[in-house]
């Protein structure tokens, strides 16, 4: 994993809507919650944080689907793929479907959150797992973690 990864490009399966990150993301992760798992369809989703200055839509116009509530799901209108959420409370990153990117092989999850809520056949490579999410406490080690991470191969 390194720092060379962005600017990085991706796509919905149709191509409609078309997304950018420039700005090196603040972490990769694997989430189990029973949320993100029924959003994806899947055992868990894929996710990379990234800074929101540094994510743009270049192509398209996404729509809020999934629950309308407090966190922004955006969806490619047509094909309906789950492209990004807008936390709430949280304006400052982006979390962005890592395996939309046109380049997704550098997003090896580098934490796990809802691992509580996690199938039990279910491992990833995370090295760092949280039951639920992690509180203020952990968010420095995190970052520091990641960029070291970033970093290691740069």
């Amino acid at each position: 994993m390194t720092r060379d990864v962005v600017p990085v490009e991706g796509a919905c399966l149709c191509g409609q809507v078309r997304l950018r990150i420039s700005k090196t993301p603040f972490f990769t992760a694997v989430c189990h919650c029973s949320g993100c798992k029924k959003l994806a369809s899947s055992a868990f989703s894929l996710t990379v944080a990234v800074p929101a200055e540094g994510f743009e839509v270049t192509q398209g116009e996404p729509v809020i689907g999934a629950l309308h509530g407090p966190h922004q799901h955006f969806y490619c209108p047509h094909c309906m793929s789950w492209m990004f959420t807008r936390p709430h409370g949280f304006d400052f990153f982006v979390n962005v479907r890592s395996t939309l990117l046109d380049n997704d092989a550098w997003t090896t999850p580098f934490l796990e959150t809802g691992a509580a809520h996690k199938l039990p056949w279910v491992t990833t490579p995370a090295p760092h797992s949280f039951a639920e999410f992690p509180g203020e406490a952990d968010i420095p080690g995190i970052l520091e973690g990641f960029a070291r991470e970033m970093g290691a191969n740069s």
